[in-house]
Formats: structure tokens, sequence, C-alpha cells
């Protein structure tokens, strides 16, 4: 079977998903060979670990044989590592979310397409079979027109890293901005699929934690109205305690469906629809899942065969890098309308790219941030 040979530059847990969800499939057509991290030791322990070739110098791990790079850095250096990778004339697999700006997309847009070689966002939600089957239920229209929904994503993550003004995630000009950049693109991308094109947005930021003033909010509430007319309310958070999960629901004129990760069989359709596998009540329709951590390596494999099969084939990747910016646009949306105290709207954002830049949004960010921790006690 054909494979392509794929390196890896950064050695940690985003990367350690890619590579152990293909050593558990023999007949992949991707095959991790090499690894690159500017820590010697992180990148010695990791290499060892999953044989792969260990390589100190980024220039001799782009000369190498690899046909392709997984990065998974910190989304600060997304863009301008991606653009050496594309003039190296390897293909670009990177980690979410695509960068901190519209700007940097649009550089790494263009940068691969000189480069012609492909470029893919690895948002891991619209691999994962659970939403592949939610869309196809709102695509055969058994649920109807959507028009109210909710999605949660709640990744617990341990308050030294919040509490560490040095960890460069949740920073304003490393991590691109907190929950809502790193967790709510996860749920942009996905509900964009599904619903379209968003309209406007309303945001409230909130600390939980006394964290330093360089890290951004741990928890935040986005109201999205689509073009479509759907209004659904984004719900993000890594101070909430509980297993790590991701939940959506989603209304419709014909029924409903609920979908969580944590549970085994993850998707719930309730239909009025002639066509419904079971019409009138809810049913769980059977797909490939299991709770955390096997759904990143599920999701994780489908996401990098399928970029191989794109390489493989001459094919365009399913998720393109032009609907992985607006997931960013949401992001970007939803931190103008937290600035504003008042819904933004994708015109206003619009605006503000072609005049001062997205960056300066993120501008003064902190002072939209409330400062919830001052009437809460965690001891």
């Amino acid at each position: 079977m054909a494979q392509v040979k794929f390196g890896l530059i950064g050695c940690g847990d985003a990367g350690g998903f890619h590579v152990m969800s293909s050593k558990d499939n023999p007949d992949s057509s991707v095959r991790y060979v090499a690894a690159h991290d500017i820590n010697d030791k992180v990148l010695a322990r990791f290499s060892r670990l999953h044989k792969l070739t260990p390589y100190a110098e980024l220039g001799k791990f782009l000369a190498s044989d690899i046909d392709a790079v997984l990065l998974a850095v910190p989304h600060y250096l997304h863009a301008s590592l991606a653009k050496r990778i594309a003039e190296a004339g390897k293909h670009i697999l990177c980690e979410k979310p695509m960068a901190t700006t519209l700007e940097e997309c649009d550089e790494m847009i263009a940068a691969a397409k000189k480069a012609s070689v492909k470029f893919m966002i690895a948002e891991n939600h619209r691999f994962l079979p659970a939403h592949k089957l939610v869309k196809q239920v709102i695509e055969e229209g058994l649920i109807g027109d959507i028009f109210l929904g909710r999605a949660y994503e709640g990744a617990f993550v341990p308050s030294r890293v919040f509490l560490d003004a040095d960890n460069w995630q949740f920073t304003f000009d490393k991590g691109g901005g907190g929950v809502v950049a790193d967790q709510g693109c996860h749920k942009f991308a996905t509900l964009n699929w599904m619903l379209g094109e968003v309209d406007k947005a309303q945001c409230w930021l909130g600390k939980a934690l006394n964290s330093p003033p360089n890290k951004a909010e741990d928890s935040a509430i986005v109201l999205l109205r689509y073009k479509s007319g759907a209004m659904i309310t984004v719900d993000v958070s890594s101070v909430t305690v509980h297993p790590l999960t991701n939940r959506m629901e989603l209304h419709g004129t014909k029924g409903t469906i609920l979908e969580d990760h944590a549970w085994e069989n993850p998707v719930s359709i309730f239909s009025s629809h002639d066509k419904a596998q079971v019409k009138g009540e809810f049913y769980s329709p059977k797909v490939e899942h299991g709770v955390y951590p096997k759904y990143y390596l599920i999701s994780a494999r489908e996401e990098d065969a399928h970029f191989a099969d794109c390489i493989l084939k001459d094919q365009h990747p399913e998720f393109t890098p032009e609907q992985a910016k607006q997931a960013i646009a949401v992001t970007l949306l939803s931190y103008l309308s937290a600035k504003k105290g008042a819904p933004a709207s994708m015109s206003e954002l619009a605006t503000i790219a072609k005049t001062k830049g997205t960056k300066s949004i993120l501008d003064g960010l902190d002072r939209a941030i409330q400062r919830n921790y001052d009437a809460m006690h965690w001891t």
C-alpha cells in the first residue's frame, strides 16, 4: 500500500495522538518517520518512544525525504513555520487553530498555493465519525430546519497552566486569546460546517482563576446568529472539573439531535420525518466512537488518512484552509463583541481587517474580561 511519510514538528500531546493513531493501524497510508522539537530532551524521549528519526535542526528535518509535516506547535508559530514548510516543498497538516489573525491565515494559504503543496488544518472535530453522522442527518433533512442549539467544550486544564505567566497557552500574544481561541475554534469549525455562515456574535468572557495579566479568559459564553437564522450558544471552559467531553444539541422543525462525546453511543436523534430510522422516538445509530482519549485517536486517524489520500490522489482536502479561516473569523468576531459589550457583525470584522488589521482586536482585550474570581472562593 502506498504511504505518505510524515514528519512531526512539536513533540507534545497533540503530536502524540497523531503518531499513536497511525501506529495502531498497520494498513494506514500514514507513516510517521521523523520529528523535530526545540527541546532536545523532549525530542529524544518522544523519538525513542515512537521510533522516529530525531532532527535537532529544522533545516535538516525539512531537507529529509519526508513528504508532509504535521505542525503541532504553539499557535503564534503556525504562520511562520507553515511558510518554511511550504518553501521546502512539503505538504502541511497544521494543528488547530489555524492562526491568531486573519492576516496570518491569508499568509499561510498564499504560501501553500505558491509552493503547490497540499494544506489542511487538523481540526479533529470535522473528522470525528459522530460529527459526520450529525452532518449526514442534517443534510438528509431528518430534523428539518435548525433554529436553536447549544454546544459545550470543557477541557479541564491544571490551574498551574493558567497561573504560570511563562506558559504560552491561553495568552494574548502567543495563544491568540483564551478558551474561545483554543477551544471555541473546535465548535465554530463544526457548527459552520453544519449550519453555514455566521452573521453576528455576542460574547462574554470571564476569569474564574486569578491568573496573570498576560493570560486571557478561562471561561466564555458566545451567542451566534447564523445567516440561516439559527441561534446557537457556545459555552467553553478549561477550569470546569468533569470527565473530558464535548456536547452539542441541535433543534429543528422536524426533530432534535443530542450528541455527547462521553456517551458510548454519542448521538441520539428524535425525528418526525418519514425516512427516520425510528420515527417519533429517540434512537442512537451505531457509530465508531470511544470516550476520551479514544475519540482523539479515532479523529486523528481519520484526518491524517484523509490528508494522506489527498496527497496520493492529488485532491483538495475536504476541510479547506478557507473554511478553517472562517472558524478564526468567528473567534475574532466573538472577541470584538466582548470588547464592544454588544453584538458584532461579520461586516464590522471585515472593515477592521481592511483597515487596522485583526490583530488589533486582541489589543486591550483583557479589559473586556470579567474578574469573576473576585467573588469566588476556591479553598
